[in-house]
């Protein structure tokens, strides 16, 4: 098992379902429609109606599927480099995600711009940058988390002189609930390398980021 899924667990106390072959016990649809329905009759509905009887098993097949990078080691999508004579910024903007955050697993989405300066011409695919932003979007999260984990592998994996991430996101803990605010967005960012030390080229980042 990769060491971003275990380093997840740790803090994640809630997930420690292992077996004995150190992998992840996928998702228990069984125990997720059960749950469904216990819901749906404790907020006074009847999961017997023609409307609901479908929706414990579409709950738990989504559930599935946006909580599918808890099964998943984030680092296997940057296992291939390529050699360039490249030493510059490289930035992917606008990268699309959803998420489920933790506290009251409601969506927030928005965009991830991830950046990184290469070493020695050691560079990886781009769509690989946007394949670890899901990879760390789909499971329970929080942005500021995801925001660093995402910085904090690109960083250890490429071996990169830095990393720049910053993410964009609408909460609908905010939206739906609460403070009921629709339209607030949240700003997160993560930097490594010398995208911190160096002021001057985290402000040409931020300005690529934001034009």
């Amino acid at each position: 098992m990769g060491k971003y899924i275990i380093k997840d667990i740790q803090y994640m106390k809630y997930y420690k379902k292992i077996i004995a072959e150190g992998e992840l016990i996928m998702v228990d649809r069984d125990k997720i429609r059960e749950a469904v329905e216990m819901i749906l009759e404790a907020i006074g509905e009847d999961p017997k109606r023609e409307g609901l009887q479908e929706t414990p098993d579409r709950v738990a097949r989504m559930y599935e599927e946006v909580f599918s990078g808890l099964h998943k080691d984030p680092s296997d999508d940057l296992q291939i480099f390529f050699t360039e004579e490249h030493e510059e910024l490289v930035l992917v903007k606008d990268i699309s995600f959803y998420s489920m955050c933790e506290h009251h697993l409601l969506p927030f989405y928005g965009k991830a711009h991830v950046g990184y300066i290469p070493k020695s011409g050691k560079v990886t695919g781009l769509s690989k940058l946007a394949r670890v932003v899901d990879s760390f979007a789909k499971r329970p999260q929080l942005q500021e988390r995801l925001t660093s984990q995402v910085a904090d592998l690109i960083m250890d994996n490429i071996d990169a002189r830095g990393v720049i991430v910053v993410i964009e996101a609408e909460h609908m803990c905010m939206t739906m609930r609460g403070i009921k605010k629709p339209g607030s967005f949240t700003t997160t960012s993560a930097v490594r390398g010398i995208l911190h030390k160096d002021q001057a080229v985290r402000a040409e980042a931020l300005k690529l980021i934001k034009d």
